[in-house]
C-alpha cells in the first residue's frame, strides 16, 4: 500500500465518483480504478459499491477512510518535519478562520506573510469559531485564527490584535437617532443573530451575562450564517445585529447603516495551535508576522 493509493482513495471517497476523482488528482480514470482495485484485491476487501454508474463506500470504506485520512495528515506532518531540517519556510500552509478574521482582518497579512516567504502556499479557509478549533484538533489545519474568548483543551490560544462588537441598525430603526441606548432596551427590538458557534455570536452573550442580562431574553427573529446576510436581513427589517465594528466599518461609512450609542467591551482575535504537534517553520513564521502587526497596531 502507497501513499499515492491513500491519497486516490480519500479523493474517490470525498467525492463518489471515479472520473471527477481523476480530474482532481489529474490522473486518468483507469489508472485511478487500478489503484483502488489494488487495494481491494491486494487485503481482499471491498471498499465502494459499485450501483449503476455511481458508486458509495462500504462500512468497509468507512472505517477505512477515518484511517486513511489519519495516515496522510501525519505523512504530512512528516514531510513538513522534514523541509524544516532543509532550511527555510516552505510547502503549505493550513490556515483555518471564523468569517470576521478571515474576510477583513486576515487577507492584508498573509499578502504580506506571501510576501516574505513566497515558498509557502497558503490555503485558507473560513468557518466559525467551533469548525477553525475543530480544524485544528482534527490536523486538517496547521493554524486557526478566532475571535472572542475561547477555550478549548487541547490547544494552544494566543491573542494577537483587538476588536469591538457594535450594534447596527437599519436606517428606519428607532435607535438610528444616536440616542443613548440602555441594556434594558435590549429585550425591547428583534435581533439577527449569528449561527450558534459564531465567535461573535458567543462574545455577545458573553458581554450580556456581564451586564446582568439572560442572553436567551433577546428575541431573535432569524439566525444567519454570515455577517452580510445579517446586514441584509437588519437592511430589510427593523431588527438590530452585533458585529465586529472592522465588518461593518465599511457599510456604515457610506451611511448604509447606523451604529448603536451603546459600547461593549474590547474582544480579541486569537490564534489556535494544537498543543502536541509539532510547529513547522511555517506555523512560527506566521506566528512572528501577526505578533509584530499587533505591537505595530499597539504601538500606533
Amino acid at each position: 500500500m502507497t501513499l499515492d493509493q491513500i491519497r486516490i482513495f480519500i479523493e474517490v471517497a470525498g467525492r463518489e465518483h471515479v472520473t471527477r476523482a481523476a480530474q482532481a488528482l489529474n490522473m486518468t480514470q483507469s489508472a485511478v480504478s487500478a489503484a483502488i482495485s489494488s487495494l481491494e484485491t491486494r487485503h481482499t476487501v471491498t471498499l465502494f459499491n459499485r450501483v449503476g454508474r455511481r458508486i458509495e463506500l462500504t462500512q468497509e470504506g468507512r472505517l477505512f477512510l477515518a484511517e486513511a485520512q489519519a495516515l496522510l495528515r501525519r505523512a504530512e506532518e512528516t514531510e513538513r518535519f522534514l523541509a524544516d531540517l532543509g532550511g527555510e519556510a516552505s510547502g503549505v500552509l493550513r490556515v483555518h478562520a471564523s468569517q470576521t478574521v478571515a474576510s477583513y482582518w486576515l487577507p492584508p497579512h498573509l499578502v504580506r506573510y506571501r510576501d516574505l516567504y513566497p515558498r509557502v502556499q497558503i490555503q485558507l479557509s473560513p468557518g466559525n469559531t467551533s469548525t477553525v478549533a475543530a480544524a485544528v484538533l482534527e490536523g486538517t489545519s496547521d493554524i486557526g485564527v478566532v475571535e472572542g474568548e475561547v477555550e478549548f483543551p487541547g490547544l494552544i490560544k494566543e491573542v494577537v490584535a483587538e476588536d469591538r462588537l457594535v450594534i447596527i441598525v437599519g436606517n428606519q430603526h428607532p435607535w438610528a437617532d444616536g440616542m443613548q441606548v440602555s441594556p434594558e432596551d435590549l429585550t425591547r427590538t428583534t435581533w439577527i443573530m449569528r449561527e450558534p458557534g459564531s465567535g461573535t455570536r458567543a462574545a455577545f452573550q458573553a458581554d450580556l451575562r456581564a451586564l446582568g442580562l439572560d442572553p436567551d431574553t433577546l428575541p431573535i427573529a432569524l439566525e444567519m450564517p454570515s455577517n452580510e446576510a445579517c446586514l441584509a436581513a437588519v437592511e430589510a427589517g427593523s431588527s438590530a445585529t452585533v458585529l465586529s465594528r472592522r465588518a461593518a466599518l465599511p457599510r456604515l461609512l457610506v451611511g448604509s447603516f447606523h451604529e448603536v450609542n451603546f459600547e461593549l467591551p474590547v474582544r480579541h482575535f486569537s490564534t489556535l495551535r494544537h498543543a502536541e504537534r509539532h510547529a513547522a517553520k511555517s506555523v512560527q513564521a506566521m506566528m512572528d508576522l501577526l505578533r509584530n502587526a499587533q505591537r505595530e497596531e499597539l504601538a500606533a
